[in-house]
């Protein structure tokens, strides 16, 4: 299982897929949010969510004042904003994080890995299992609690008084930790240095 987002960037590369910073796409993979969407409400809320990312207030702002002279058409003028906000150019690692955190809020990554993960659980044959590569650290903590909570002898909501699931754990967790790239691996694919692969089996 590829998290939800992933797999037309391991296809396709980012920029071909509109959401990378390099060749100035345009940036209909995110709905049309820098052009006319609520982009500022967008940048804000990715502080105040899981995703928190660090500069997203500082964008907002820069944003929002650099769009009352003109509309933003490309991820450039994103980047620009971004360059903006922090008084420098920004590096690479602070323009890739914000352009994910954004295609992360925008498309309900998060949520959607979340379901998928229920529903693999549900239609998944006993003693099968589901593995789990996860490229950014929330999407990873989100496997990790999933496969936990499963493997937990009693999974049963807290509220309730009696035990229904008969104290039976849903399956095993197979990582205790999870699975990283070789320095090998890294070099002959640089994607797969946030790579991170969890694997669970369903009870027989």
């Amino acid at each position: 299982l590829v998290p939800p987002g992933h797999a037309r960037e391991i296809e396709r590369g980012a920029a071909a897929a509109g959401v990378g910073f390099r060749a100035a796409p345009s940036m209909s993979a995110l709905l049309g949010l820098l052009r006319d969407g609520p982009l500022l409400a967008t940048l804000i809320s990715l502080r105040e969510s899981d995703i928190d990312e660090p500069l997203a207030r500082r964008l907002a702002r820069e944003v929002g004042r650099r769009r009352l002279n003109a509309p933003f058409r490309t991820s450039d003028d994103l980047v620009n904003a971004l360059a903006g906000a922090v008084g420098r150019a920004p590096t690479m690692r602070e323009k890739a994080r914000v352009f994910q955190a954004l295609r992360i809020a925008v498309n309900g990554e998060l949520e959607a890995l979340e379901a998928a993960l229920e529903g693999l659980r549900e239609v998944l044959v006993e003693g099968g299992v589901i593995a789990v590569i996860a490229y950014h650290s929330l999407e990873d903590r989100i496997v990790k609690h999933a496969f936990r909570e499963w493997s937990r002898s009693c999974v049963c909501p807290p509220a309730l008084p009696i035990c229904r699931c008969r104290g039976r754990a849903l399956g095993e967790t197979l990582t205790r930790s999870p699975v990283e790239a070789s320095a090998a691996e890294v070099d002959a694919n640089p994607r797969a240095r946030s790579a991170r692969l969890r694997a669970w089996r369903k009870a027989a």
